[in-house]
């Protein structure tokens, strides 16, 4: 009988590109098995797992609210997800379930447990999100990427591993080939911008308005920014406005080629995007996701901030408010080579392992019957 892991997350790339990355590993040291991935029915997890290759089964779920109007919504969520859930492990035959965390994942592994299928959830935040709560507690196994934030607690946490990171996050060359695959101007300093899979509205809006009033401070520079599905033509428009020489790409699947044409990055604080900065060496400004309450995108990047090897700003929302919380940030940067050079060198300091690699070994042992092999 053939295994068959089933990958369960999605609603961003964040879920989805660590489990993307696990599963590329794992089919490589195991042709037999079969993976798929039980995502929700957001375009971004479409377009991901459809690009990436992988087989993927929509489970209908909602986020976690305490809210009376969101937790109605979440708990039909949770019947309707479980329901569905449960028909396709039993279709798929599954052997394991690894939650890769977010609302997905909570209908996939009640159903898993409801059929006794085994369970393991990889935690890829240093604040557990309270979805990641809960599925932990109906999880065999727990294992968490980055180091948890001093206040934060996981239930049944088993172990730890480095973050894992996709192939095609990695830059496949130098950066003037970068530059030149994504059409760019080969050897002009690269500023990029970058809200991840989904854009930050915020961040373009932040950009639209520096342009707008510093363009002096991209003389010599490009910019290459990541807008998400809004703001396209707005940005492209502002830049040529200001005359700066910019590609604006709503989402890029081979993101390795964005960090290996930086010299400079703005980005949001989220997991997957600092794990992505410090294995291409990219100096960079993190700018967490202002509108949870607390902040908690920062405690990501916090290990490279306190290093010295990345810079965190604050997102006042208001893009007036960003040019007096970001702007001075963003314009020292660009204008300080030395500033750069020096975190470039402090983020090749930070020992960073293959932690697809890591997790695709322990899921293979489990599905082939070996031990527990935590750190």
């Amino acid at each position: 009988m053939t295994p068959c892991v089933i990958f369960a997350g999605g609603g961003s790339g964040g879920h989805l590109s660590p489990g993307l990355a696990i599963a590329e590993r794992l089919q490589a040291l195991e042709p037999r098995v079969r993976t798929r991935f039980y995502c929700s029915d957001r375009d971004i997890d479409r377009t991901m797992l459809t690009d990436g290759g992988a087989d993927h089964q929509v489970v209908p779920a909602a986020p976690l609210s305490l809210r009376p109007a969101g937790l109605i919504r979440f708990l039909r969520g949770l019947r309707h997800g479980t329901h569905t859930a449960a028909g396709a492990l039993r279709s798929d035959d599954a052997t394991l379930v690894l939650a890769l965390g977010g609302f997905v994942s909570a209908p996939v592994v009640r159903a898993a447990r409801k059929a006794g299928i085994p369970r393991m959830l990889l935690n890829l935040d240093a604040v557990p999100g309270r979805a990641n709560q809960w599925v932990a507690r109906q999880c065999d196994e727990v294992l968490t990427a980055l180091p948890l934030h001093a206040e934060a607690a996981l239930p049944n946490l088993t172990g730890s591993t480095d973050f894992p990171i996709r192939r095609i996050a990695q830059a496949p060359g130098d950066a003037e080939s970068c530059r030149k695959s994504l059409g760019m101007e080969p050897e002009r300093r690269t500023l990029l911008v970058t809200g991840a899979s989904q854009g930050a509205s915020t961040l373009n809006e932040f950009m639209r308005a520096f342009v707008a009033s510093k363009p002096s401070c991209l003389e010599g520079w490009q910019v290459l920014h990541l807008s998400g599905t809004h703001d396209k033509a707005a940005l492209e428009q502002a830049y040529d406005a200001a005359g700066v020489q910019a590609t604006v790409i709503q989402f890029l699947e081979e993101i390795g080629l964005a960090w290996g044409a930086a010299d400079l990055a703005l980005s949001r604080a989220g997991a997957n995007s600092v794990a992505e900065v410090a294995a291409n060496g990219i100096p960079s400004i993190f700018v967490p996701y202002p509108w949870h309450r607390d902040l908690h995108q920062r405690f990501n990047a916090q290990g490279l901030v306190d290093a010295e090897a990345a810079c965190l700003g604050v997102d006042a929302i208001d893009p007036a408010a960003n040019m007096q919380t970001l702007g001075p940030l963003l314009e020292g940067l660009l204008s300080d080579a030395e500033a750069r050079d020096a975190m470039q060198a402090r983020l090749g300091q930070v020992g960073r392992k293959d932690g697809a690699s890591e997790i695709a070994a322990l899921i293979h042992a489990r599905v082939f019957g070996g031990g527990r092999q935590t750190t």
